[in-house]
């Protein structure tokens, strides 16, 4: 009987869900699962996860006291709630999640650390090891120089929003668990920029994630890569054997419901026989390489800019829904 494009993938790749729904993760089976400001924002509009939503709020009010405000209780909520959703997914799957620092802390690196050895201290309270969390860190020259901290301290970390192999390689050097490269943020940033549509192995994005993986395994990195942000299952074909590739529901439903043949595209050994030039990336050869790279720049701003945007929004979210609950409940929320 053939297989589904999706039971062929998991031959070569560690396959991860890209979302705060506990109920695909359910249907898909994924190894792992990323989050990220967007997608809890999303996940806490959804009536199945109020509970959990009016519990972390419940708990934070009851921590700050009657005086605090409702922006204080919500402030203090939303940096929790990522991780309950952690938790509840952490029941689900078998391997890790990962969970955001405030991408409002993108360019502060003691402020970042800080943030990670909180939530990790959150994790471990609930009696979940270090081995199951990933901290996700935008990729950042200060966002990297935070993960060379927390990974020497055993805490070890997701480098998003990634979208040059500048970024990449200093990832690396810096000793990060895992990369996240973003196919489809690539791809859109060059049709817009030259009005021309990308398949297969032409795509921009793919061509991206395939020179890091290529280079990571020439070099022997500890450091594994994770495509993400992908816009069509052509995109993930072409990176069939890649590390991890971390799905929407949507596309693992289309991959799952699909017939194929899914050969293996990114190979180790087929990557150690390449001739690639090595590049050493101090924070001079960063700062050249990011200004050169329009693409990265331009992603990268819009990604700090658009998560930070979310986890406003969730803030306010949970103000409201704070309010909502104290007004049914005065003397309790």
């Amino acid at each position: 009987m053939p297989q589904n494009l999706l039971e062929q993938l998991r031959k070569y790749t560690v396959v991860v869900a890209d979302t705060g729904d506990m109920e695909a993760m359910e249907q898909f089976h994924p190894q792992d699962a990323t989050t990220n400001p967007s997608l809890i924002t999303a996940a806490a509009q959804m009536p199945q996860y109020q509970a959990i939503v009016d519990a972390v709020l419940k708990a934070a009010h009851d921590e700050l006291g009657d005086s605090a405000s409702d922006k204080d209780v919500a402030n203090l909520a939303f940096k929790r709630l990522a991780i309950e959703f952690g938790k509840k997914i952490l029941a689900i799957i078998p391997g890790r999640v990962s969970t955001e620092v405030d991408a409002r802390l993108s360019y502060d690196t003691q402020a970042t650390i800080a943030q990670a050895r909180s939530i990790i201290g959150m994790y471990d309270k609930a009696g979940i090891g270090h081995e199951r969390v990933l901290i996700k860190i935008a990729s950042t020259w200060e966002g990297i120089r935070a993960a060379e901290v927390l990974e020497k301290e055993g805490i070890h970390c997701n480098l998003t929003l990634l979208f040059g192999v500048h970024q990449a390689i200093a990832a690396a050097d810096a000793g990060a668990t895992l990369i996240s490269p973003f196919v489809g943020r690539i791809l859109d940033w060059y049709k817009k920029d030259t009005g021309k549509d990308y398949t297969g192995a032409d795509d921009p994005g793919v061509q991206s994630v395939t020179r890091v993986y290529n280079y990571f395994k020439k070099f022997g990195y500890k450091t594994v890569v994770m495509g993400a942000s992908f816009r069509n299952i052509g995109e993930i074909s072409e990176l069939a054997g890649c590390d991890l590739l971390t799905i929407s529901p949507h596309l693992l439903g289309e991959l799952e419901s699909t017939q194929g043949d899914l050969p293996r595209k990114l190979d180790p050994e087929k990557a150690k026989a390449q001739t690639i030039e090595r590049i050493h990336v101090d924070k001079a050869t960063f700062d050249r390489m990011h200004a050169e790279d329009r693409m990265a720049t331009d992603k990268l701003k819009e990604g700090i800019e658009g998560f930070s945007a979310a986890l406003v929004k969730l803030e306010n979210l949970l103000a409201s829904r704070l309010a909502e609950l104290e007004s049914r409940t005065p003397t309790t929320v």
